[in-house]
């Protein structure tokens, strides 16, 4: 999809689309402005999805991008790499670059039932709570959605309570079945996911959850630690034996797996290893723009959005790395390690 705006002058610019993961909208729109401040011929078009659904406009809907972000990189090799451009049956692509983190935990506003007694220690208890609304992420269309799922499996194991899963979500119809596997868990989504009590309320992103806190419509929410702090929310930090945001609890993290049990995907069946949060970023192999969408790559990894990311609270790793690193546009390769 290659977009031409005429500017005021009457010149045309380039439209170039960047599908990011919805966590990264407020950066991604102050990044938007600053690249096209330098590139006047360019306009920029960022769109935020939750991040299982920014792969899927491309490879299963079959929209044109010039840049994709997700926040969980697994997505990319998982869902591009042996995926097919009809047109030309090569790969959608087969490189990414890695070079944000985060953590997990629980947002809520001053006006959430129990704002005064919820901590690091009673939250499970406090979700707990019949009365309480609960907001998540659709596991089935959002990197935090089933990063959640696995948050509350290593938080039975954490705290030595295995009914917390359900305490804290109740019950689904179709279930969401947990599976020991020795040490570790399987947690298995259904296509279908209702939820038999209405404390839990899902949506397509994280990050659409921000405006049912707000208006009251939920008490509390599974959200980014970038995100709470980027909108002023109340934000519970989790151990970080939980919380998917430290290198250190890597292995840890690896019990808890989660597996998309249906066929929505055409070419692929979705099981994510728990890992700690990390970014990703790719170009398609059939991005419209691709000498443009390389140099808004290396804007996003120049020093201005370096700014623009620490002054949203958005860690970022040092140093970045790709994968596959001969197959990346030479012209980001000195970026790289």
């Amino acid at each position: 999809m290659s977009v031409l705006a005429a500017c005021s002058g009457g010149e045309e610019k380039t439209g170039m689309r960047v599908l990011c993961a919805g966590s990264l909208m407020m950066p991604f729109n102050e990044i938007e402005a600053a690249f096209e401040a330098q590139h006047p011929d360019i306009d920029v078009l960022v769109e935020g999805h939750g991040s299982i659904q920014v792969i899927r406009h491309v490879t299963e809907l079959h929209e044109e991008s010039d840049v994709m972000v997700v926040a969980d990189y697994s997505l990319i090799p998982m869902m591009m790499y042996n995926t097919e451009i009809p047109e030309t049956g090569e790969s959608y692509t087969d490189w990414y670059i890695t070079f944000a983190t985060n953590s997990l935990g629980i947002a809520y506003t001053p006006s959430s039932r129990y704002a005064g007694e919820i901590n690091g220690d009673n939250w499970h208890e406090i979700l707990s709570r019949p009365d309480i609304k609960l907001g998540m992420a659709d596991p089935r269309l959002d990197a935090c959605g089933y990063r959640a799922l696995m948050l509350l499996s290593l938080a039975e194991t954490y705290y030595r309570d295995d009914s917390l899963f359900e305490g804290v979500l109740g019950t689904f119809n179709p279930a969401i079945e947990l599976v020991p596997q020795g040490t570790a868990t399987r947690i298995t989504v259904p296509e279908i996911i209702h939820p038999e009590s209405e404390k839990i309320v899902l949506r397509g992103s994280s990050i659409r959850m921000l405006a049912l806190l707000e208006s009251g419509d939920i008490d509390y929410a599974f959200e980014y630690r970038s995100v709470s702090e980027q909108h002023n929310l109340e934000f519970v930090g989790l151990p970080p034996e939980i919380d998917l945001g430290s290198v250190e609890y890597t292995g840890g993290y690896g019990n808890a797996t989660v597996l998309l049990d249906f066929h929505r995907f055409s070419s692929v069946r979705p099981e994510f290893i728990g890992q700690p949060i990390i970014y990703g970023v790719t170009m398609p192999r059939n991005a419209p723009h691709p000498e443009k969408a390389v140099e808004f790559i290396q804007f996003l990894f120049g020093p201005e959005s370096r700014r623009i990311f620490d002054e949203n609270c958005q860690a970022l790793l040092d140093p970045i790395r790709a994968d596959n690193l001969p197959q990346v546009p030479q012209e980001l390769a000195p970026l790289l390690q």
